[in-house]
């Protein structure tokens, strides 16, 4: 990899809605970390600052997190709840060993980034090669389609991360003033001023510990202790400010009151406004032609097929139709509700699945109503919903309308 930080700006439309950080590749050792001839991590996190998503990558069959990496995902620190992890080329291995590797990243990622809320990882294969392992398909297009929908939302809630980014500079600047302030006190008049204040650098991690217990501020406010140390071995303490009150209660009353006031305002502007969604590049075409419907599940299985869903698993219910007795080509209610109370579904869903089968309403079912009910059924125990009412795709073929022609 090159070992130069490389930036472009492209006149794309995805560009203008997300920024994106991509690193030259991550190093490890000291002497690579010295060839780059740049602080890596300070650039990281001066990125990290003004971009709205932070999208970590892994490979699913090399999942390492090198100790310059780790330092890397530290200095996102405070941005949070812009990151998203992705774990790219999941079809290189099969579904017991994914699993595997999600909790071997999960457990990994614990140790890096330091919040109690869990991380959203997108699973998927995220590259122009085929797919090795086909059998976690569904899973890995509803995960693409997750990440484009995220992507693509980003301007929508553009004012409301900049708001809290205010909220977090506020918060920040409260916790320096409680920091100086503290310094500025315990700095002597006359002499001994130069021992006071190294000592007051090297007791850092006590005085933050002090300052949360005595105005109740959470360990995440306060700057990192290190760069803090360095940034104070250049700073004269006497010159600091004593706390002014006033300041503090102006800052508390924005972030109690006035913050609640634009959180509204932003969202009555956002209803007034169009929707304004991310497009170009990879985004264009997503939702269109065939393969805008994703691999159908549940109820919407089959919607873009030109055979009826139903008949791959007819056969093994006409075997079953014809142990009941039917007459006429039809079997009665009561025979019916025989073989569908086997399913041990709840009568309400039961019933629900008659209605939707018994297209002619005529309180029988021919062997078409009763695959289409058997599948139905077979919809539910697979833990997907039913429709309100039978989709076009679901009707049985000769119980479709032919079409109209105009004279």
């Amino acid at each position: 990899f090159s070992c130069r930080f490389m930036c472009s700006q492209l006149p794309n439309q995805v560009l203008k809605s997300i920024s994106i950080i991509d690193s030259p590749g991550i190093l490890s050792g000291e002497k690579q970390r010295i060839s780059r001839g740049y602080d890596f991590c300070q650039v990281l996190q001066w990125f990290a600052e003004r971009v709205d998503r932070i999208i970590l990558l892994f490979d699913a069959h090399k999942l390492d997190i090198s100790d310059e990496f780790s330092e890397a995902i530290k200095s996102f620190r405070g941005q949070d709840d812009k990151i998203r992890v992705v774990l790219n080329k999941a079809d290189q291995v099969d579904t017991q060993q994914l699993m595997r590797v999600y909790g071997a990243l999960m457990w990994s990622l614990g140790k890096v980034i330091d919040t109690p809320e869990v991380l959203r990882v997108y699973i998927g294969s995220f590259w122009a090669h085929p797919l090795r392992n086909t059998e976690n398909r569904r899973l890995f297009e509803a995960e693409a389609q997750d990440l484009f929908k995220d992507i693509q939302s980003l301007p929508q809630k553009a004012a409301v991360r900049k708001l809290n980014d205010l909220i977090k500079r506020a918060r920040l600047a409260k916790v320096h003033a409680y920091i100086i302030s503290y310094l500025k006190k315990e700095m002597p008049s006359v002499f001994g001023k130069e021992n006071k204040k190294k000592e007051l650098i090297n007791r850092l991690p006590e005085i933050y510990i002090q300052l949360q217990r005595e105005y109740h501020i959470s360990p995440g406010d306060f700057p990192e202790v290190k760069k803090m140390q360095e940034l104070l071995e250049n700073c004269d303490f006497t010159k600091f400010h004593s706390l002014k009150p006033k300041l503090i209660e102006a800052v508390d009353n924005m972030l109690a009151n006035k913050i609640a006031s634009l959180m509204n305002l932003i969202r009555q502007e956002e209803s007034n406004m169009p929707t304004e969604m991310v497009h170009g590049g990879a985004f264009d075409g997503t939702m269109a032609g065939p393969f805008g419907h994703g691999y159908g599940e549940g109820a919407k299985e089959g919607a873009d097929e030109d055979e009826w869903v139903v008949a791959k698993d007819k056969p093994a219910y006409d075997e079953i139709f014809y142990t009941l007795s039917p007459i006429n080509g039809k079997i009665s209610g009561i025979s019916a509700k025989k073989e569908m109370v086997t399913s041990k579904l709840p009568n309400s869903v039961l019933g629900k699945i008659w209605k939707l089968a018994d297209c002619d309403g005529d309180g029988m079912l021919d062997d078409e109503e009763f695959a289409l009910a058997k599948h139905l059924i077979k919809i539910k125990l697979d833990g997907y919903e039913l429709p309100g009412t039978l989709p076009s795709h679901l009707v049985p073929p000769s119980h479709r309308k032919p079409f109209q022609t105009a004279e």
